[in-house]
């Protein structure tokens, strides 16, 4: 490990010299006799994985979403190797210690959070795990947090899981791509150079479904696995955004009166197990597209898939991103969505 940390320090002193550049290119070079194994499950939904070693993943929603308590529910899973909601963890035995960096709350509402992760655990709330490290590091700035962070990760090689709830504070300026591109390039360094998963959380803008600046961007094309949790009145719904394996079947759950999250039963579980989009018929595939293309303007092809999952979920219809690139393709066969040059507009006369 001292090698590489001597040659990442060469590199960025910009002091490469014919030794270093040896070790490098070894370290780099990939062979096609080289057999690596398919790194370890860490973080499943169901039998779907999720988050494994050496990848990072991510969880989303809109502010106010309860995506701490979601990530209070893996974190627990990790200590008890039970199942909590529909979330388990497996560290690896010498990998089994988990860091949790909170960069928004205050120490006594981040308090609140490990009291709730233990509890979800079965474990007992006037003591403290030797399994957790919770780190507070609201009153730092963002080069800090990062330096903490790498410092941490570097002093114990017992850390299988990170949690940073609130990438967002790891920048400056979430619209600064060169921000971005370090903040996910240290993500990708951690989690490869450490072996371990790193889990993060940020937020969807309020106005739809994209997620907030360049951070997003990155995280969206970088990240393995990109969980949505979405508000309804009392219950949030966790389904798939981006992934790499199979869609995991949403589920739901609520937060009890001792503030602890608990599964409910999600009526769309059924719908969205048993309908294709070619089943489906014409009138609620119309009333879907309306509701997604409602200001009749042209929608470049994010913005396309966004608008489309709004509007399926208008009529109950809730899948992850995958589904709907499919359904893209499928909707521009039957000629209900169309098109021209670099945007797509709706097709008000199909017939299917």
């Amino acid at each position: 490990m001292n090698d590489i940390n001597n040659i990442i320090y060469a590199i960025n002193q910009r002091r490469i010299d014919k030794p270093i550049y040896d070790q490098l290119k070894q370290r780099l070079r990939l062979k096609v006799t080289d057999k690596d194994e398919m790194p370890a499950r860490v973080i499943r939904i169901d039998d779907i994985t999720i988050g494994t070693m050496g990848n990072f993943s991510a969880s989303t929603g809109k502010p106010k979403s309860t995506k701490t308590f979601n990530v209070s529910a893996i974190t627990a899973s990790a200590l008890c190797h039970h199942r909590v909601l529909h979330y388990l963890v497996d560290l690896p035995p010498d990998k089994n210690r988990i860091l949790y960096i909170d960069t928004e709350q205050s120490k006594y509402h981040c308090s609140l959070v490990l009291d709730r992760i233990l509890r979800l655990a079965g474990l007992p709330t006037d003591k403290d795990c030797d399994l957790i490290d919770f780190f507070v590091l609201r009153e730092y700035s963002a080069k800090q947090r990062l330096d903490i962070i790498d410092l941490t990760l570097q002093e114990d090689r017992r850390y299988g899981l990170v949690i940073i709830d609130g990438i967002r504070d790891l920048m400056n300026d979430i619209n600064q791509s060169g921000e971005a591109q370090e903040v996910i390039t240290s993500l990708m360094r951690w989690s490869g150079l450490y072996n371990l998963h790193i889990h993060t959380v940020l937020h969807l803008n309020k106005s739809d479904d994209n997620v907030r600046g360049h951070i997003g961007t990155e995280v969206n094309n970088k990240a393995e696995t990109v969980i949505q949790v979405c508000r309804d009145i009392n219950t949030s719904i966790v389904k798939a955004m981006y992934t790499r394996d199979k869609e995991f079947v949403p589920f739901a759950y609520q937060i009890s009166e001792d503030s602890l999250p608990y599964e409910v039963e999600y009526e769309g579980k059924a719908s969205n197990r048993s309908v294709a989009f070619s089943d489906m018929p014409e009138e609620l595939h119309r009333k879907a597209l309306e509701e997604a293309f409602k200001e009749c303007k042209p929608l470049g092809y994010e913005d396309m898939i966004t608008a489309l999952r709004h509007g399926y979920e208008t009529i109950g219809v809730i899948k992850g991103r995958n589904a709907f690139t499919k359904l893209k393709k499928y909707l521009e066969d039957i000629k209900a969505i169309e098109k021209r040059e670099k945007y797509y507009f709706y097709n008000a006369d199909f017939k299917l």
